[in-house]
């Protein structure tokens, strides 16, 4: 699959889950984007085809110029063995304070991204999309205390998501 096939898969997938936070759910508030921003690594993740096959995958936030947030997403993809990499922009949907984003990999086309619980430190976080299809288990190092792990993986089930179908990601040096 080539770059832009790669990307506008990805982004038809976040435009068919919407741009908004499923019901019964409420985002992180108060949010700081500042300690937001940064290296994230994917602990785990519900598998779609736009990430299926990735390993070693992170998302880079960074601020643009236009006050959006640049987000540069890239996995190894273990059956073609080669990096692949999307950059999409991402904007509060209501306040800076509250996380909830839309995300865009192209045009007016955005889905939801939802920060639903994160630590203090901002060092883990789990993120969903708009529906209960889209979730994934962060962290700052390509690990994360089981603590945590467990404390996610309870919110998630009594959210709902399937969490017996969770892709476990892989992070080699």
């Amino acid at each position: 699959m080539k770059l832009k096939q790669f990307i506008y898969l990805f982004a038809l997938g976040l435009l068919l889950s919407c741009a908004t936070i499923p019901k019964g759910f409420d985002a992180v508030s108060p949010f700081s984007k500042e300690k937001y921003l940064g290296k994230w690594y994917e602990i785990a993740r519900l598998d779609f085809k736009f990430e299926k096959n990735l390993n070693n995958t992170t998302a880079e936030y960074s601020m643009n110029s236009n006050v959006t947030i640049k987000v540069d997403n890239n996995g190894f993809d273990v059956k073609q063995k080669k990096w692949k990499q999307a950059i999409s922009k991402a904007k509060f949907v209501d306040s800076d304070t509250i996380a909830k984003l839309k995300v865009s990999f192209f045009g007016p086309f955005y889905g939801g991204y939802n920060v639903l619980s994160i630590d203090s430190n901002y060092s883990q976080a789990l993120v969903a999309g708009s529906s209960i299809k889209y979730l994934w288990i962060l962290s700052r190092k390509t690990t994360i205390p089981v603590g945590i792990k467990e404390k996610y993986l309870k919110i998630a089930d009594s959210l709902g998501f399937p969490i017996q179908e969770l892709v476990w990601v892989k992070h080699t040096d």
